[in-house]
Order: structure tokens, then sequence, then C-alpha cells
């Protein structure tokens, strides 16, 4: 089972795919769109992409999420508590109906998702092995190094390309490619037979090496270098990194042309170091070597090339092009999937610093929902406090978006029946919402509360509020409000505001339906039979015609010939809401599930609902029963069946 941290970190990795190549695709386009400028203006663009890529999984840790819709995340809804004690129980009754076979799909026994991941993170740490290990062979080969023979030639090339300060020049052993290594301490490394090579040969390489010194290519090349390697399953990254390479060669070969070397003379120097020079296998991962015997053809035809602009970006430039790439970095990496609902496991310690890190308290409110719906209270109270206080610190309190969390606890507290907690959280969230839509909630909580305290004066000023509060809850609010006028004993006051809740109500709604039961209820009291049956039928009907079509695995089987249906034997009965009963709803729940070969039932969708909880009470009751399977060819078969949970008080 992939736990709650698996599935975020997966959730993460997965969007910064996404999100590195959006980044790489913008610094492809940026550098077709400057394909008749100079390389060094390209190079600055691919840099400036493998910066941003870099720096996405960092900002989108410590930046607050920008949540944007997402298709919503199916769930699978198991639940295996036992219904609530002390409350009359009606008496259910069964109705199983045939129908046809479907398919189904097999579960792999595979993490994928944790594969996919130990799969990045091997070929990231592979990489990051070799840039280190290559690191610490150039540092071996800077320690062993002799001074260089010429250093005047280094001081007078240095002023030439404007450096304040001349880096160090070594000799390597005879044969290793010209190349500069290092951030703080730039070192240039000159192969020991350049002593033998002519003045202009000589000036020439390390003119060219100074240009990469010149132009900060060493930093660039790690931050693009580790990006790379972070990214390395990605073909538009490699593609990155081939681009960045040849760009910033022929920039530094630009450098040197500006600086007086006659372009046939610099080509011919090149090719000749190419030829006779080589890299160790592994230092290019940590150095800027002078020569790839894959680009040099390209090269020495762009040095050739007269028409090539060969300008270098200014300082500015730079500045505009770290702007942009954080301007680009910045708001994709606060972007997160609004619905993305990660799998609930036992590790929640991690999964709410993660979402402390992230400012993201909406990735546990969805942890909390998911939790919840396992009837698993406890777990979702320990997501649904820190997510609370991420809402506090992020807009203050008291605030709206603090009020919702408010409102949040007050459901999971009312769904454990700690109703004088939750009275009080909702009282909370009323006081900071004032007359927002997001009050009537909690408003006609509170004012069904006082129906059961037979406080029907302050019922009524609190679902009056709830009905100002929000015109879309008029109708659920006007219900209550004939409910305690029922209560209190004003039956014409009563009867009126039942029709008045129904012309509020969309008349294809499951309220609806509750609110014609609990009319039909409330004129039965009344003696009038013949109307309390029509408001039941029209309920029934009402019930019908909003019906759900259930979905099923496929080797689910319909009841049909040769297929005999499974048979209860034991059936616990189903307890009564606390809200159904305030209302004296009855009525009937519709269920279809799935009664396995373990004589349980499986998958239970509700059908036909009916509302005020009691639609969760028939699951709940529902989840217990045991059955006798359904049988086939004499062996027990998945079975689809229907069940009709009948709720009545005493």
């Amino acid at each position: 089972m992939i736990t709650w941290n698996e599935s975020a970190w997966f959730s993460f990795f997965l969007t910064l795919a996404w999100k590195s190549a959006v980044v790489l695709a913008t610094a492809w386009i940026a550098t077709i769109t400057l394909r008749k400028s100079s390389a060094a203006a390209r190079h600055l663009a691919w840099a400036s992409g493998f910066a941003a890529a870099a720096a996405l999984p960092l900002i989108a840790i410590v930046v607050p999420s920008i949540r944007i819709p997402a298709a919503p995340t199916a769930l699978v809804f198991h639940v295996s508590n036992g219904s609530d004690a002390g409350v009359s129980a009606p008496v259910p009754r069964l109705n199983l109906h045939p129908s046809s076979r479907t398919e189904t799909h097999a579960a792999s026994g595979v993490d994928w998702r944790l594969a996919l991941m130990s799969l990045w993170a091997t070929g990231f740490a592979i990489a990051l092995a070799r840039t280190l290990l290559a690191c610490a062979a150039v540092r071996r080969a800077r320690r062993f190094a002799k001074p260089f023979s010429d250093p005047a030639l280094c001081e007078a090339l240095s002023r030439t390309l404007g450096l304040r300060r001349s880096p160090a020049v070594l000799e390597t052993h005879p044969g290793s490619m010209p190349m500069t290594f290092g951030v703080l301490r730039p070192t240039v490394f000159m192969p020991s037979e350049s002593t033998d090579w002519s003045d202009e040969q000589r000036r020439i390489v390390l003119l060219h090496e100074l240009a990469h010194v010149k132009r900060g290519d060493v930093p660039t090349h790690w931050l693009a270098r580790a990006a790379f390697a972070f990214y390395w399953w990605n073909p538009l990254a490699w593609k990155a990194w081939r681009e960045f390479l040849k760009e910033r060669e022929r920039a530094a070969d630009d450098l040197v042309l500006n600086a007086g070397a006659r372009a046939s003379d610099y080509a011919g120097h090149l090719l000749a170091v190419a030829r006779a020079m080589h890299s160790a296998p592994n230092i290019g991962w940590a150095a800027v070597a002078m020569a790839r015997r894959s680009q040099l053809e390209n090269r020495l035809a762009a040095i050739l090339d007269s028409r090539i602009r060969r300008s270098t970006p200014g300082g500015g430039w730079a500045i505009v092009a770290a702007l942009a790439a954080i301007a680009l970095a910045v708001p994709l990496a606060a972007v997160r999937a609004q619905d993305s609902t990660p799998a609930l496991g036992s590790d929640v310690d991690v999964a709410i610093r993660l979402a402390q890190s992230q400012h993201n308290y909406e990735m546990l409110d969805k942890a909390a929902e998911a939790a919840e719906q396992q009837r698993d209270y406890e777990t979702a109270r320990k997501l649904l406090e820190p997510a609370l206080r991420i809402r506090e610190d992020m807009s203050g309190s008291p605030s709206a978006v603090a009020a919702i969390g408010l409102l949040k606890l007050a459901d999971l507290a009312n769904k454990q029946g700690q109703n004088q907690t939750a009275e009080d959280l909702y009282g909370q969230a009323a006081r900071i919402l004032g007359d927002r839509p997001e009050a009537a909630p909690a408003l006609i909580y509170l004012g069904e509360s006082a129906i059961k305290r037979k406080d029907f004066a302050q019922a009524g000023e609190y679902l009056q509020l709830a009905e100002h509060a929000d015109p879309s809850q008029a109708g659920r609010a006007t219900m209550w409000m004939a409910v305690a006028k029922s209560r209190e004993g004003d039956a014409a006051q009563a009867e009126t505001l039942f029709q008045t809740a129904l012309s509020r109500q969309d008349p294809k709604s499951t309220f609806a339906v509750t609110t014609l039961m609990a009319y039909s209820q409330f004129l039965k009291k009344q003696g009038r039979d013949d109307e309390a049956q029509e408001m039941a039928t029209r309920a029934s009907a009402t019930q019908k015609e909003i019906a759900v079509k259930p979905a099923f695995p496929s080797d689910a089987y319909r009841m049909g010939p040769g297929i005999s249906a499974p048979v209860p034997l034991t059936k616990p009965e189903p307890q009564y809401s606390e809200d159904a009963r305030v209302a004296a709803l009855s009525g009937t729940v519709a269920l279809s599930m799935e009664i396995g070969t373990d004589g349980k039932a499986h998958n239970i969708q509700v059908v036909r609902s009916l509302g005020l909880d009691l639609d969760e009470k028939a699951v709940e009751a529902v989840e217990q029963w045991t059955f006798k399977p359904g049988m086939k060819d004499g062996q027990p078969v998945p079975v689809i069946a229907q069940i009709e949970v009948n709720f009545r008080l005493l």
C-alpha cells in the first residue's frame, strides 16, 4: 500500500517533471528567437533555463502555493466501524435484483511509483557521484601540477580581456586537454608540452581558457550540470545540455576573435589541439575543456564565417536573464494541483511537515477527507489541526480562511458525535464569518442544536441568519424553521414553512426528498394520511429520478439464470442520525454493492439518497452484514446486489 508520504513525494516529483519540461522548452524557444544573435546570447538563455530548472525544487518548498483546479481523484469508500448505539432501530428490507456480468482490473503487485522515484534518484545519484569524482580528480591534478612557464603572458592576456585578477595557470601531464576549473579560485590547466608550442599557439590557447574565466563559464557549467543530472531522464534536458555546451564554446571563440586573433589562425590552432590532446574520461563532468571532437566541425565553420555576430551581452542582459528565470520559475514552482488527494498512510507527521514547509493546508485537508471516508477520525483530526494553524499563519486569525478550517474541525466533531465540541467550533466560525455565505452551514447547525434544546426562539434567529448569509441555503434553513415550529406546536406556521421550503429548493435534489419526507411525517401526525401519502409518493418518485447509476468491477455477476442470490446471515440494524431524529424523518435509502465470495459487502454505493446522514448510517450498517455468497456452478462468485434500508421512527 502506498503511504501518504510516498504518494506526496511522487506527486511532488511528477509536478517537477512537467514544470522542468516547461522551463527547458521556454529556453529552447528563446534560443530559436535569438538564432541571429550571438552565441553568447543563446548561451545566456540556456544557462537561465538550467538555473530556473535547478531552482524549481527549492522554490516549490519555500514559496506559498498557488492552487489550480485539477481533475477530481476517485476515492474508494472503505469503512469498517459499527453504528452508534442508543437509537431506536428501523426494520431493514432486502431486495436483490438480477443483472449481467461485467469486466475487472487486476491489481498489480508492483509499486510502480516507488520504482519510478527510485530510478530517478539512482540516475541522479550516479551523475552526482561522477561529478564529485571528477572534481576530486581535477583537484588532485592541481595539487601535483607545476606553475606555468610564462606567467607574464597570462598577466598580459588577462589585462586584454579586462580580468581584475589573473587566474592561476598550471602545467599538467603531456597530452592533456587545456581546461579551466574552479569558481572562487579559477585555475587554467595547460599541457606540459605547451612550452614547445609557438608563441602564437600558446597565446591563442591560453586566451581561449581565459575567455572561459572572463565569462564565468565554470560556475554556469556546474549549475547546468546539476540540473542536467537531476533531470537526466528528460530528452529536453539532453537537448539543452548539448546546445548549452555548443553555444558556450562558440561564445568563448567569439571572445578570442574579438580580442584580435585571426580566424584562420585560430581555427588551425584549435584543430591541432583537438587532434593532439585528450581529456580524461570524467574530467568534463567538472571542468571546462577547450575542445570536444564531436563539436569541432561546427565550431570551425562558425569561426571562419565572417557573417556571424560575435557581440557579448553586457551585465545588464545577464540581470534581465536572471529576472526572466525568476519570473518563470517562482510562479511555476508555486502552482500545485488543487484536488490532488494523497493516499493516507501511517506517516502523518511527515505529511504535516511537508505541508508546513510548502504552506499547503489543502494537502492536509484532502488527506483528512480521505481519513474521514475511512472512518479514521483521529487521524483526520491530527491533520486538520495543523491545517488550521497553517491557515492562521498565512491569513491571520480571525480570518475567513481560518474560519473555514474551524468549520472542517466542527464537521469532524459532528461526525464523531462530539456535539458540544462541534457546537463550540461552529459558533466560533459563525462569529468570524458574520454574514458571509460560508457561515450558513454553521448557523444551520446551531439552529438544529437549539431545536434539540427546545430553544425555538434561538433556533429561529440562527436559521434566519443562515437564510440571509446564503440565499442558496434558504430552502434548507426554512425546512428547519418548519421543524422548529412543528416541535413548538405551531402547526399552521410549520405547514406554511414546509411549503415555502419546497418552493425554495431544487425539486430534483436530495434535500427536496428530505423535505418531502419530513413534511409527510408532519401531515401524518396531523391525521392527514392521504396528503402525507402524496408527499411520500412525490419523495419516492424524486429519489428514483435522481438515482445514481453505480459502477462495479467486471468480475462481478448480476443475478440471472445459473446465478444464485446471496443470502443475508447476520443483519445489524442501522441507527438513526441525530438530525434525522430531530426532523422526525422516515424513508428508504437504496444501496448497490458487490457481495464478495467472503460474504461481505464491498464497493457500497448510494443509489437513492434520503439525506440528513441516513445514507451514511445505512452504509455503516450494511458493511457489518454477513452473507452466504452467490453461487455459480456450485462455486461462490461475487454478485451485484441492491439493498433497500428502511428508516422508521417508533
